[in-house]
């Protein structure tokens, strides 16, 4: 399936959805375009859109061609790709193909996911779709309700770290917490909850510093209320780094771009 990058994305989603087309299911509910799903690889609840991306047609700025660039060149990462990291601004990304698999089984890796599913032995893609989004909605991670001032984010401001073991295990050394979220990743890192680590470095969900805070729902999502400029949400972002830097060592890595703010 190949499409522009000006649809939107949840739209495209729901359309694989409704033809029975697995793949992106669990992808469910997040905002923006098809465009920027390659550029940030992404991902939510166990898929990524590098695992089906099949190609993605792009404008070279550099050169004024456009090429088509096969998943293997796109340097897919967790919520990183070449379009994002090596030569940021270069690539103007057109389209995108996604190979899906027909009648496929949803993916059910995620035990939230499962849980809101109840435990069915054999979901299917529309169940799995909703059970996701009824996840996002009771985070605010959806567009749907304009009451809900927790809206007004920029959806998961950090990235989970991902540490070598060793390093992992100093983290949880130093939180003196053996509960600590971790999970191992196939190449022998660990990933950390940012959450987690915010919760636990001294912020409460829904805390405010002036215009901004921190989503009473979630602690990952930072909310522009009323009178809020993007220098406040940097400052704001700031400060969530320097404390969990204090308290775990760990530096915290900004999930969306900054342009013009440092």
């Amino acid at each position: 399936m190949t499409a522009a990058a000006g649809e939107p994305w949840d739209g495209l989603v729901r359309h694989t959805v409704e033809h029975g087309w697995a793949g992106l299911e669990c992808l469910s509910g997040i905002p923006g375009l098809v465009g920027a799903t390659p550029i940030q690889n992404v991902g939510a609840y166990g898929q990524e859109v590098a695992d089906t991306i099949g190609a993605v047609r792009a404008l070279d700025t550099r050169s004024g061609e456009i090429a088509t660039l096969p998943a293997s060149r796109c340097g897919f990462a967790y919520r990183d790709s070449v379009f994002k990291r090596d030569e940021p601004g270069r690539w103007v990304v057109l389209g995108v193909t996604y190979r899906l698999r027909p009648n496929g089984p949803p993916t059910v890796s995620y035990a939230d996911v499962a849980r809101q599913l109840g435990g069915a032995a054999a979901p299917t893609l529309a169940a799995t779709r909703e059970a996701v989004l009824t996840i996002r909605r009771a985070k605010s991670m959806v567009l749907d309700d304009p009451t809900d001032a927790n809206r007004r984010s920029c959806g998961s401001f950090f990235l989970n770290p991902i540490l070598a073991a060793a390093e992992a295990d100093a983290v949880t050394a130093r939180a003196g917490d053996p509960s600590m979220p971790r999970w191992a990743q196939p190449d022998g890192r660990v990933k950390l909850s940012a959450a987690w680590l915010i919760e636990h470095a001294g912020f409460t969900r829904g805390e405010r510093a002036g215009p901004v805070g921190l989503s009473s729902r979630h602690t990952l999502a930072i909310v522009a209320h009323d009178g809020a400029r993007a220098s406040d949400v940097v400052a704001f972002a700031r400060r969530l780094q320097a404390a969990v830097q204090a308290r775990f060592g760990v530096t915290l890595t900004p999930e969306p771009v900054f342009w013009g703010e440092r």
